[in-house]
């Protein structure tokens, strides 16, 4: 699939914001301060599964989300990582890496529909982005 026919889901623009781009996906944080949230999306035109992906960016997307979810935890020192592809309201292929706390809104359930999302303030965004872009040497 080409590199250069991709393109980010409306939805996922809505409500993410850019952290910058690992060797094969996009990765985006989610703009809700209520669970620490990540996005990645394999920058690769029409995928929608996992599946969907050869082989070599297959296993390049499990680095990714590896590298991502490391990062993630020494960043937040989170109790759980959920990490998901699912994609029932977005149909982009997007793998979800969200820190969880056992003292958070939701657990020990999904994240989904459990609490109002409260967005980052502009400062608080860009400072966790400018830290995110460190730690995975996104320039």
């Amino acid at each position: 699939m080409p590199v250069s026919a991709f393109t980010l889901h409306p939805q996922i623009v809505r409500d993410t914001i850019e952290v910058g781009d690992l060797p094969l996906s996009h990765l985006r944080l989610m703009n809700d301060t209520t669970y620490p949230w990540l996005l990645l999306m394999p920058r690769r035109a029409g995928a929608v599964e996992i599946i969907d992906l050869d082989e070599e960016d297959r296993a390049a997307l499990m680095r990714e989300i590896a590298l991502v979810s490391a990062v993630l935890k020494a960043h937040t020192g989170c109790d759980k990582l959920n990490v998901a592809s699912l994609g029932n309201a977005v149909p982009q292929l997007h793998v979800h890496v969200i820190a969880r706390f056992r003292s958070d809104a939701a657990w020990p359930r999904p994240v989904w529909g459990q609490a109002e999302a409260v967005a980052y303030d502009e400062r608080s965004a860009a400072d966790l982005v400018s830290q995110l872009r460190s730690k995975l040497f996104i320039a």
